[in-house]
């Protein structure tokens, strides 16, 4: 197995010319480009380069394992060329049966499966599900069977392989599944004829009922069920709760007909909200939106509390909130880092946290709040042979830009060495499309660190959603640093 201390010897690094000559002109500002010279001869330096870079990469990468129970699923068993991935998974309610999507050759279009996984008896069931793009997996609370997102097939045949056909994609259809049937009998739920290009995709709330983004339909009022509508070319009887495109919703709980969303409705850095079905145009603030922070998720999480995670100075905070008031209950014990994914249930006490940091690998939590307050434990830790986190440090300056607002950027190198222009710099940025470049670990940065004293500067630009209500007032490529 490879890992970071495979290459304790010192590296050669190739020496690169520097052309001063290049100087760019950008809205007055002179920007030299001592190195666009790499443009035109990038064969020529990599010919030059004995592959080091590839081997350092090969080498880093081979990071242990995760420890496994067994495997649930693998993606070699579903193709022999290795040009088949799997791309969504979905477990029932009552844990028999796993709904997963593959795709092949890096197509879009996804073919749903499923498998019995219950006990020790792991079969693939015959269903199969074609022509699905865009969609997630989302069971009844009985188990038997899910919504998903088509589109029909193209109208030269269903036997077509997906990726070749050449036209657009029109009329995102919503399509309930009963487990065991073929696809032709499943229960076209919604579509929209006058808006061609829309796309739908449905998820059931805790309390079964199924909800879209912005229609909802009560399934425990249908007088025959789901099963009412097969055979019949009828659509479920959704009510339009919000029919604008104005601004983004998320459900995150509801109980019986009040509903939590979490929106950008007036709130560009989101806020929670309250609305009674009963009363759709009463809208209440639980949490307001905050004045300089990012609400980007909350979870339903032991009855009725939830877990906030807001991005503050690019940094991911966690708070346990109240579900019903908003009110602040706790702050979660995390440094400086990412928060990539919350596990989390309604009905549960515990949740599941996965976090990494420039020097955290990767590590899940597992916090319990039915006890007086959160306790959280590590259940696991990714560990990579050769890696000494207290060999490096990392801190966060906030540099500003022309018109003097504060731009944050991280800086990651050896612990204990002065920053005094004599080291390399990687400085990478990217301002755009809300993707803000957070604290995660980079096996590649480490390396840089290490072995050639490399600082990286990772400069959090105006575009990312760090300060995205400045952002749309200097596009970013008017702005200059």
């Amino acid at each position: 197995m490879g890992s970071l201390s495979a290459l304790d010897q010192p590296l050669q690094y190739p020496i690169a010319r520097r052309d001063e000559s290049v100087v760019d002109d950008y809205h007055g500002e002179k920007i030299p480009d001592p190195y666009r010279w790499f443009v035109a001869e990038p064969s020529a330096w990599v010919h030059r380069e004995p592959r080091r870079w590839v081997r350092l990469r090969t080498q880093a990468r081979g990071l242990p394992r995760t420890q496994l129970l067994e495997v649930l699923l693998h993606s070699n068993v579903l193709g022999e060329d290795g040009t088949v991935s799997w791309n969504k998974m979905s477990v029932s309610k009552d844990g028999r049966y796993q709904a997963y999507g593959h795709s092949s050759s890096g197509s879009d279009w996804v073919t749903i499966k499923v498998k019995r996984i219950e006990g020790k008896s792991e079969t693939f069931e015959p269903d199969t599900l074609q022509w699905v793009k865009f969609s997630p997996v989302n069971w009844t609370h009985d188990s038997k069977g899910f919504f998903y997102s088509r589109y029909p097939a193209p109208k030269w045949g269903e036997n077509i392989d997906a990726g070749t056909e050449t036209n657009a994609n029109l009329y995102h259809e919503l399509y309930y599944h009963f487990l065991g049937t073929d696809q032709s009998e499943d229960i076209l739920c919604w579509r929209d004829s006058e808006n061609p290009k829309f796309m739908f995709e449905g998820f059931v709330t805790e309390d079964g009922k199924l909800t879209k983004y912005i229609y909802h339909c009560d399934m425990s009022a249908l007088p025959e069920g789901l099963q009412g509508f097969r055979g019949k070319d009828l659509l479920l009887p959704f009510v339009k709760l919000i029919d604008q495109f104005d601004a983004l919703y998320r459900a995150i709980a509801n109980d019986d007909t009040l509903f939590t969303f979490r929106t950008s409705k007036g709130a560009p850095r989101y806020k929670l909200v309250h609305v009674d079905l009963k009363e759709p145009n009463n809208w209440i603030d639980v949490i307001p939106e905050s004045e300089k922070d990012v609400l980007e998720s909350a979870d339903a999480v032991n009855g009725n509390k939830m877990i906030v995670r807001y991005l503050s100075n690019v940094r991911n905070v966690l708070e346990i909130r109240d579900l019903k008031t908003g009110s602040f209950l706790h702050q979660l014990p995390l440094g400086i880092g990412t928060v990539h994914q919350i596990t989390a249930k309604r009905e549960d006490d515990k949740f599941f946290i996965y976090f990494s940091s420039f020097l955290t690998p990767g590590i899940t939590y597992e916090c319990n709040l039915g006890a007086a307050g959160p306790d959280m434990k590590i259940i696991h830790e990714i560990s990579v042979p050769g890696f000494d986190h207290t060999e490096f440090d990392f801190h966060q300056v906030f540099v500003p830009s022309k018109d003097g607002t504060k731009i944050p950027m991280f800086i990651m190198g050896k612990k204990n060495v002065d920053l005094d222009g004599s080291h390399p710099c990687l400085l990478h940025g990217y301002g755009g499309f809300n993707s803000s470049n957070t604290a995660s670990f980079d096996e590649f940065h480490i390396l840089l660190a290490r072995h050639l004293g490399a600082f990286i500067c990772i400069a959090n630009i105006r575009g990312g959603g760090e300060v995205s209500h400045i952002s749309r007032l200097y596009p970013v490529k008017q702005v200059v640093y």
